[in-house]
């Protein structure tokens, strides 16, 4: 009742850091670029979790992803799905925590010295290289704090989670998921040993990133 919703948990936001680190830090690099053509399009895409209902954007994604969705039913030809099964807990956690990846990894791009940059591109290297080995290493407290953010988002999601991991026990209920699922029973002692849980893992990240800015203050 415990272990199988931390585990699934623990596993779920494993992968999210994974693709929080290659395909978010792709879209923050994007993003940065002032004439990126598609810009406004990913800008928008990305910053939509963080205005809109997260149950409503489950919502969309189930009508996407979906056996008869237009993404879904592609997949569903060569027996892959997206749906009610632990892919969509990444997909879900992922979506949540992407803005927080994104955006302020943008905003520590951006404000990195153009000069140095422009200097590793007359010297030969190429704009991955340079992204790579000296921007990245030189904001990696902002990289790790967005990570800690992004992965916090991804652990805590509920909405969209819900919507298309259809919240089957044993199968698809994280600990979040768990702890609504206990109290929905009238289980409120697992309810609270759960919520325990988060709280401790919660301070955990909430420590870490104290000590990130206060070593950033001393710099």
């Amino acid at each position: 009742m415990i272990f199988n919703p931390l585990f699934l948990s623990i596993k779920t936001v494993g992968i999210n850091l994974l693709l929080f680190l290659t395909i978010g830090v792709f879209l923050a690099f994007l993003l940065s670029k002032e004439k990126f053509r598609f810009k406004w399009l990913i800008n928008t895409i990305v910053t939509l979790p963080l205005i809109f209902p997260p149950i409503a954007i489950g919502f969309f994604l189930l009508l996407l992803l979906g056996r008869d969705g237009i993404i879904g039913s592609f997949f569903y030809k060569f027996d892959i799905t997206f749906i009610f099964c632990f892919p969509s807990l990444v997909i879900a956690g992922f979506i949540a925590g992407l803005p927080l990846m994104v955006k302020p990894l943008q905003s520590a791009i951006e404000q990195f010295p153009k000069n140095i940059i422009e200097a590793s591109y007359l010297s030969g290297k190429s704009k991955l290289i340079t992204l790579l080995f000296i921007i990245l290493p030189s904001i990696k407290k902002s990289l790790l704090a967005c990570l800690l953010i992004s992965c916090a988002r991804a652990l805590g999601e509920v909405g969209i989670t819900l919507m298309i991991g259809g919240n089957i026990i044993g199968k698809t209920d994280t600990i979040s998921l768990a702890i609504y699922n206990a109290v929905f029973d009238g289980d409120y002692n697992l309810a609270l040993i759960l919520s325990g849980i988060l709280i401790v893992i919660s301070l955990i990240f909430f420590i870490i990133l104290n000590f990130l800015q206060t070593n950033q203050k001393h710099i």
